[in-house]
C-alpha cells in the first residue's frame, strides 16, 4: 500500500460496512517522496508501529475516533493493547474503509468519480498538515508571509519560528506529485466530510501529540493525519505521531526522519536536486509520475549511517513511550551521534 507498510485484507469494506485488516511496518524508508530506498533501517517498523499504537490509543482515551484495533504481536492470531504486548510489535490490526481509483488525465484528477465510487464510506482524499514551528526551508515560507500567521517580522528569519497558534494545512492524497491546496480547494475534494471538522480532528491530534512529546521531553514541531469518513464520522486513519509521520525534536537536535532526509541533502544533492527537476519537469509536461524522469538514483547508505538511524527510531519511541521495547542507546547518546552526521 505504501512504500514503508504492508496491507492485509481479512474483509472487505463496503458502501455500508468497514472492513478488518492490518498493517505491517517494514523497515524500508522513503525521503524525497522517493519510495522505497536502497537500504533498510533495522527496527524501524516496529518503532512506528510502537509510537503509532501508543497514539492511538491516546486520542481514543481522549474520545477521538480512530481505524485502531490493537497490535498484533509475533505468532499471535488477535489484537491486543500495545501495554499486552511482550514485544515491540510490526503489526496494526485496523478498520478498512473505500479507497476508489482516482481517474486523471494527465495531472487532471477526476475528484467527483472518485466520491462517486466512494459514497459515504470513503478515506478522505486529502493529507491534514498541522505546524507548530516554522523550520528554515519549511515550504510554508514560500507560500505565506509572516504576518499571515500574526507574526512580528517583515520577512521570514534565518531560523525557526514557534507559532502561537497551530497552522493546519491541506494537500493532496493520491495524485503523484502531491500539492497544498486553498480551503475551498480541499473542501471540494473532501466530497461529504466537513472540512471544518477534519480541522479541529487535526489540531485535537496535533494537540494531544504535542503534550505527549512534552512529557518524553521532546518538541513536537509538525505533523499530518489522514481520516476516513463512515456513517457522518471522522476517524483518524493510517498511523499517527511517529518519526515519520512527525517531526520531533530533543535538545534542538532533529529526531526523526528529517535527520535522514538532510543527511541526503549534504552526502547526495546531485540526486536531490534531480529528484526537484523531475517534479519541475512533469509539471512542464502534464506527466503525473514524476519518477521515470528523474536522471540520478540514490546511493546506499553507509553502515554508521544505518546504525545512527537505527537508534534514532528505537531510542525514540523507547522515550515517547514510556517503555524499554528496543535495546537501544539513551536518548541523549542517540541525539548526540544524529548530531555528529
Amino acid at each position: 500500500m505504501t512504500s514503508v507498510k504492508e496491507f492485509r485484507v481479512e474483509v472487505e469494506p463496503s458502501a455500508g460496512e468497514l472492513g478488518r485488516g492490518a498493517f505491517r511496518f517494514t523497515d524500508d524508508y522513503s525521503v524525497f517522496d522517493w519510495g522505497k530506498m536502497p537500504d533498510e533501517i533495522p527496527e524501524k517498523g516496529k518503532s512506528l508501529c510502537a509510537m503509532g499504537a501508543f497514539n492511538f490509543e491516546l486520542l481514543e482515551a481522549e474520545g477521538v475516533p480512530t481505524h485502531y484495533r490493537g497490535v498484533v504481536p509475533e505468532d499471535a492470531d488477535e489484537a491486543v493493547p500495545l501495554a499486552d504486548a511482550d514485544d515491540a510489535p510490526r503489526e496494526m490490526a485496523i478498520d478498512l474503509t473505500q479507497v476508489p481509483d482516482l481517474p486523471h488525465d494527465g495531472r487532471d484528477y477526476d475528484y467527483d468519480a472518485y466520491h462517486d465510487e466512494a459514497g459515504e464510506n470513503y478515506l478522505v482524499p486529502l493529507e491534514i498538515v498541522f505546524r507548530n514551528r516554522v523550520p528554515v526551508g519549511s515550504s510554508l515560507r514560500g507560500r505565506t508571509d509572516p504576518a499571515d500567521h500574526g507574526l512580528e517580522f517583515d520577512s521570514w528569519p534565518d531560523e525557526a519560528v514557534d507559532l502561537d497558534e497551530p497552522v493546519v494545512e491541506f494537500s493532496t492524497k493520491y495524485e503523484e506529485s502531491d500539492r497544498y491546496l486553498s480551503r475551498e480547494e480541499a473542501d471540494a475534494i473532501a466530497g461529504v466530510a466537513s472540512i471544518e471538522e477534519l480541522d479541529a480532528t487535526a489540531r485535537e491530534v496535533n494537540q494531544i501529540v504535542t503534550e505527549r512529546a512534552a512529557e518524553a521531553g521532546m518538541t513536537h514541531e509538525d505533523g499530518k493525519i489522514e481520516c476516513l469518513y463512515f456513517e457522518g464520522e471522522i476517524r483518524v486513519a493510517d498511523v499517527v505521531g511517529t518519526l515519520d509521520e512527525n517531526r520531533f525534536s530533543y535538545d534542538g537536535q532533529q529526531l526523526s526522519k528529517e535527520v535522514i532526509r538532510q543527511y541526503h541533502k549534504r552526502t547526495q544533492p546531485e540526486w536531490v536536486d534531480a529528484v526537484d527537476a523531475a517534479k519541475e519537469r512533469a509539471k512542464d509536461e502534464d506527466v503525473a509520475d514524476w519518477r521515470p524522469l528523474c536522471e540520478v538514483q540514490p546511493e546506499s547508505l553507509d553502515d554508521d549511517v544505518i546504525q545512527v538511524a537505527r537508534d534514532i527510531y528505537a531510542a525514540g519511541a523507547n522515550a515517547y513511550v514510556g517503555r524499554e521495547l528496543f535495546d537501544a542507546p539513551p536518548i541523549d547518546d542517540a541525539v548526540a551521534a544524529a548530531r555528529d552526521l
